[in-house]
C-alpha cells in the first residue's frame, strides 16, 4: 500500500489520535462534527455460561500481545507517523486483532475468516463527529464484534444527566472490549481506539486498558507514540473526555460464539 506522510500540520492537534491505514481524507474528516441527539444505549453483559473457551483465549492472546509490545517498547516512543505504522492508535488495536484472529472463527460462519472494521467515514458519521464508531460490517462478512453499548451526547438533557448516562455506559466495560471514542481531552482532540484489559471495577470506579498514541511527541518532525499497558483511570476521566456536544463513544465486544478455526 502506498504510504502517505501525515505531517504535523495535518493533525488535529499534536496529540490527536488517528485511525488505521489513514488517508489524508480521513484526517480532514476528524475535525468536522454535526449534532447527534440519540440517548445512551445499553446491552446486557454475557453470562459466564455463554462465553466459549476459544473466545476467552482470543482475548487472552490480544491482551498478551499488547503486553509484549509494551515490554518491547521499553518506555521509548515508537513511530506513529505513517499510515502503516502499527503504533498509530487504531493501527495498534487492529494489529492486536489481526495477529490473533487467524486461529478463530464464528460458529455461525465457520468458513469466514475474521476481520475488524475500519472507522466509519465522515459522510456516514453524520450527524455526529468522525471517530465515534466503526463501519457497520455484517457478521457474515467476518466481523465478530457487536455493539455492546454506546453513548451519544443528548442535547435534550442537562450536562449532569449526560454525564450520568456516560458513567452508566462505562460501567458496562468488560475485559476484551474494544473502545472507540471521539473526544476533546487533555491529550488532544479527535478519534481514539483502545482495548480494555479488565472489567469495570466498582470498588475503585475505574477501568484498565492498553493502547498506543494517546500520548506522544514529535521527533525530527515526525509523530512518535507511547504504548500503554495496564493504564488505569477512574471512569470520570473518560466522561470528561467524550461527554461533550457532538461527541461520544462505542463499546465493541466479541460475539460469544467464537470457536477455534480447526474445530469449526
Amino acid at each position: 500500500m502506498k504510504k502517505w506522510v501525515i505531517t504535523l500540520c495535518l493533525c488535529l492537534v499534536p496529540f490527536a489520535a488517528r485511525a488505521e491505514m489513514l488517508s489524508l481524507e480521513d484526517i480532514s474528516h476528524a475535525k468536522d462534527a454535526l449534532q447527534f441527539e440519540e440517548p445512551a444505549q445499553h446491552a446486557e453483559p454475557l453470562s459466564s455460561s455463554d462465553i466459549s473457551p476459544a473466545r476467552e483465549e482470543m482475548i487472552d492472546r490480544i491482551i498478551s500481545l499488547a503486553s509484549d509490545l509494551y515490554d518491547q517498547a521499553g518506555g521509548r516512543p515508537q513511530r506513529a507517523q505513517y499510515s502503516g505504522d502499527i503504533y498509530v492508535c487504531k493501527n495498534f488495536t487492529v494489529h492486536l486483532f489481526r495477529e490473533t484472529c487467524d486461529d478463530f472463527r464464528m460458529a455461525e460462519y465457520p468458513d469466514v475468516p475474521l476481520i475488524i472494521p475500519n472507522n466509519q467515514k465522515k459522510a456516514d458519521c453524520a450527524p455526529y463527529v468522525y471517530g465515534i464508531q466503526w463501519q457497520n460490517v455484517p457478521a457474515q462478512e467476518g466481523n465478530p464484534f457487536y455493539e455492546a453499548a454506546s453513548f451519544r451526547y443528548n442535547n435534550d438533557l442537562s450536562m449532569e444527566e449526560n454525564r450520568e448516562n456516560a458513567r452508566e455506559f462505562l460501567k458496562q466495560v468488560q475485559r476484551g472490549d474494544y473502545f472507540q471514542m471521539a473526544a476533546d481531552y487533555y491529550y488532544g482532540v479527535g478519534a481514539h481506539s483502545l482495548v480494555f484489559i479488565d472489567d469495570y471495577n466498582p470498588d475503585t470506579d475505574s477501568v484498565r486498558w492498553t493502547d498506543s498514541n494517546m500520548k506522544g511527541k514529535s521527533v525530527n518532525g515526525e509523530r512518535y507514540a507511547y504504548v500503554q499497558y495496564d493504564a488505569e483511570k477512574e471512569i470520570d476521566w473518560f466522561v470528561d473526555a467524550f461527554c461533550h456536544k457532538k461527541y461520544g463513544a462505542t463499546l465493541y465486544r466479541l460475539r460469544d460464539d467464537i470457536v477455534y478455526a480447526n474445530e469449526s
